[in-house]
């Protein structure tokens, strides 16, 4: 009898399921930040930014590849510290947040760059229009508990797109022959995530 209890053991190792250690985080909007900036007259840049904002990432250590995104921002939320050219944003124009409220990002497949930074491509839709992108990381930080003993981590996140792409191309010619709003949009995203 005992010399079936070795390759029995192996079989039922063999046979279990892997278990992997997926964890899943929530964005924490106190302390992360979506930000843009866009060449405004060809001689300088305006900067904004969204103030309201939600997302999870699954993040699994044993294989960072497997991380996953789903953020959602307010559109409405934008915010360039300039109240007429916030409500021309918010406006038909441009975001036309009456019909298309939310902007939103999902993670489709996620390579390593180098050991500390990764480059995660999905979906971003902008007023109403989806275009795959590709996202440089840094991170995700290891995590550390905070004085209220809640897990934390942390990531960098930088892109460029075309807002034409995304069916924003409202624009003036200058005299110059320049355009009021250039077209490439710099995007810098800070995220500091709680474990739930």
């Amino acid at each position: 009898m005992k010399r079936y209890i070795t390759p029995m053991i192996a079989l039922f190792v063999l046979a279990a399921p892997v278990f992997t250690y997926a964890v899943t985080w929530e964005m924490d909007p106190a302390h992360s930040s979506f930000q843009f900036k866009v060449r405004h007259l060809t001689v300088s840049n305006v900067k904004g930014d969204f103030s309201k904002s939600r997302g999870v990432v699954v993040i699994e250590d044993k294989d960072i590849t497997q991380l996953r995104v789903e953020v959602t921002i307010d559109a409405a939320s934008v915010n360039t510290g300039h109240a007429q050219r916030d409500e021309h944003l918010r406006g038909p124009d441009f975001f036309d947040v009456s019909k298309y409220p939310t902007i939103t990002f999902v993670s489709r497949k996620v390579t390593k760059a180098d050991a500390d930074r990764l480059r995660v491509t999905g979906d971003l839709t902008i007023h109403g229009v989806t275009r795959e992108i590709t996202v440089d990381v840094e991170g995700p930080t290891a995590e550390v508990k905070d004085p209220r003993g809640n897990f934390r981590r942390g990531a960098t996140a930088t892109t460029k797109i075309n807002r034409k792409d995304f069916g924003l191309s409202w624009n003036k010619v200058l005299d110059s022959g320049g355009l009021v709003v250039g077209d490439e949009v710099n995007i810098y995203v800070e995220v500091e995530l709680v474990r739930k």
